[in-house]
């Protein structure tokens, strides 16, 4: 059964402030009893709808199963009546099914007593329909499909981020690789681990404070490597071994910030070392030359 209800029926409407953030459409799917149709929903929203509502009806869990596999509804209420129809294992074996619709459970008993299980259950709301009136019905019922609406777009967003993420880290990978590729060394070169150590937790720092601040343990780790005779290739490959630890250790953590920091450390290292160097050659080719004293020329 599915009746039209429009909103010109409604009586006495506030059409400014909080009726502006409901549906102006809503499918709804009741599934109801033999003993207990939907007759008098459609008479509520009759008689008092502020949105345009489609209601269908059917009868039993089986029948609603089967019509939201068919269409989509924007919300579904379910009837409770125990020993007839058990709207609570009805809705969990929907949500295990994978039924993604807002679900309101509509019954005799008191909200205190039931609003908790139904919520357990996967439900979005339980109404006494003894006690509730026809608005609060359809504030419940909009109130589930803005919630699911917005589960929705979280979800989206989520795996729109995740998407990017991955799609860093890919390129993060590339980048990292394409440098090996860039270095031309076939035989890599054993390295100290406490060097390693040193350069990873420099780079850590380097990541989150920037150059600024440790410019000094930079200028000291250059003449360390000036003194060790480290060449070009030897320290790049200590960079990309830790910057490629320091990557895959991030997870789902953006990368793109941290492989910028990582190339801007390992270039302004290269710079001191190619400065320390130079002087060193500077100093072979043009020694000091001791000054003679006055009155021993």
């Amino acid at each position: 059964m599915e009746v039209i209800l429009n909103e010109s029926n409604s009586k006495s409407l506030r059409r400014g402030g909080p009726w502006q953030s409901l549906p102006p459409k809503m499918r709804v799917l009741h599934i109801a009893t033999r003993g207990r149709t939907g007759s008098w929903l459609a008479e509520a929203f009759a008689a008092d709808s502020v949105s345009e509502i489609t209601l269908e009806e059917t009868i039993g869990g089986a029948a609603g199963m089967a019509r939201l596999r068919e269409e989509v509804f924007d919300v579904v209420l379910v009837s409770h009546e125990p020993g007839e129809l058990d709207a609570l294992d009805l809705i969990e074996g929907y949500r295990a099914g994978g039924a993604e619709e807002p679900i309101v459970v509509l019954g005799i008993q008191s909200e205190q007593e039931m609003a908790v299980l139904c919520y357990e259950v996967g439900a979005d709301g339980y109404l006494c329909s003894h006690t509730a009136t026809t608005r609060h019905l359809i504030w419940i019922a909009a109130r589930a499909v803005q919630r699911h609406e917005m589960q929705h777009v979280n979800q989206q967003l989520t795996l729109a981020e995740q998407a990017r993420l991955d799609r860093e880290h890919d390129e993060a990978r590339k980048l990292i690789e394409q440098q090996r590729q860039m270095l031309g060394v076939t035989q890599l070169i054993r390295l100290p681990d406490q060097l390693i150590a040193h350069y990873r937790e420099l780079l850590r720092t380097y990541i989150i404070m920037g150059s600024g601040n440790l410019s000094e343990e930079l200028g000291c780790l250059a003449e360390m490597l000036v003194g060790a005779s480290m060449t070009t290739p030897a320290i790049m490959q200590l960079h990309l071994q830790v910057a490629e630890e320091l990557v895959h250790g991030l997870g789902t953590r953006s990368t793109r910030h941290v492989m910028a920091r990582a190339n801007m450390l390992v270039l302004e290292l290269i710079a001191l070392v190619s400065e320390g160097y130079r002087q060193r050659y500077q100093q072979r080719i043009h020694p000091p030359v001791q000054r003679v004293l006055p009155g021993f020329e």
